[in-house]
């Protein structure tokens, strides 16, 4: 239960897709001089390093934002937190999504992330330190935390998915977090599985949220046998624009080879 370490995927296509349009959002909510709450569920390390030996196992970077970095501007907050790490950690840096938050957020704004697997959680304490990091169970901490203050702010729900019962049980917890959190923007990173697992999950997200933007993208496998072929957001309460940005990257995708 956690063995899951995300240095074997970063850079990935699924983290193109999730890491730019949580940049998008974050810099949608510092537009106004108002604070605002960042909520993640499961962490990861926050820096990653893409000529670590892990991720050159998989090789999911190379297919990854090897491939894509030229889709975005350097006027993109995702561009910018790309461009901000490699300048502090060096050209085969890469920012998680813990460090992203930190790079768009500002400092009147409150940033909490959740990591139970002890190592990962020590190294996003080292790469994090003005953030609030917690050594626990994310859905935990997260029905802790709602209503948070300041209120307006976003929670990322970013599970590695090895623990099958999420599937079952996340959208209870998302139910709960609306529920007590009415202001916040609730978003949720699934893969796309040849398996269908998914499946049910957003039937349930969809019946519960009708009002959410779910959004998805699709590309080869990462190697042969591999199950996940794209990545989805269901983004309940999505800022205005995010259909839009979202629909551009999606154009992105589509034409990959």
């Amino acid at each position: 239960m956690l063995s899951y370490q995300h240095i074997y995927h970063a850079g990935n296509l699924a983290d193109v897709h999730k890491h730019s349009l949580l940049a998008w959002m974050l810099d949608y909510l510092t537009a106004k001089d108002k604070p605002v709450s960042y909520i993640e569920t499961h962490g990861g390390r926050a820096l990653y390093h893409l000529d670590a030996p892990e991720a050159l196992k998989t090789g999911e970077a190379a297919q990854g934002i090897a491939r894509t970095r030229h889709w975005f501007p350097d006027a993109h907050p995702y561009a910018k937190s790309l461009a901000e790490t490699c300048g502090i950690a060096g050209e085969t840096a890469y920012p998680g999504s813990p460090l992203i938050a930190t790079q768009r957020l500002r400092d009147t704004d409150t940033i909490t992330i959740a990591e139970l697997h002890p190592q990962e959680h020590n190294a996003l304490e080292l790469a994090l330190p003005t953030a609030i990091c917690r050594n626990m169970n994310g859905f935990d901490m997260a029905h802790g935390m709602v209503p948070p203050t300041p209120r307006r702010g976003l929670m990322l729900i970013d599970p590695s998915f090895e623990i099958k019962d999420d599937y079952d049980t996340i959208p209870g917890h998302i139910k709960k977090y609306v529920r007590a959190w009415n202001v916040g923007i609730i978003a949720l990173w699934y893969p796309l599985l040849t398996s269908g697992a998914h499946h049910n999950m957003l039937k349930t997200l969809e019946k519960d949220h009708p009002d959410a933007l779910r959004h998805e993208v699709r590309f080869a496998p990462a190697r042969p046998g591999h199950g996940m072929i794209g990545s989805g957001l269901f983004v309940i309460r999505p800022p205005f624009g995010l259909a839009a940005e979202a629909a551009k990257l999606k154009n992105r995708f589509d034409q990959l080879k």
